[in-house]
């Protein structure tokens, strides 16, 4: 029953994303037990255009690593270009590690 609701949340969050994406790249997380990980990707061409995990990040508790990457991830991103993305949190509610990561990457510099 939980696997269930994790899918019907996962779809909910990403039809929504994909109607207000646009032209847009989305930023989509994935949530580990130990790490985290972003990318921004373009759906139109299917590529990759950045991305960071806090597998070689260690810096204190868990939220705090999941803010690194949110940083280096708006680095990153700088670097190629984009400014504006769709935040895509997949089946995982926006809290914790999650908006810690959304935050540090509003502060670096990304648009969403």
């Amino acid at each position: 029953m939980a696997a269930q609701n994790t899918v019907r949340r996962k779809l909910r969050a990403r039809r929504k994303v994909r109607t207000a994406a646009g032209e847009r790249p989305r930023l989509s997380v994935f949530r580990s037990s130990k790490h985290i990980y972003a990318q921004i990707i373009d759906d139109a061409s299917g590529t990759t255009l950045a991305a960071a995990s806090s597998a070689k990040l260690k810096s204190g508790t868990k939220s705090d690593t999941a803010a690194a990457v949110g940083k280096a991830l708006a680095e990153a991103a700088a670097e190629k270009g984009v400014k504006q993305v769709v935040f895509d949190r997949g089946q995982y509610r926006y809290h914790g590690r999650v908006k810690a990561l959304a935050d540090a990457a509003r502060e670096g510099g990304l648009d969403f």
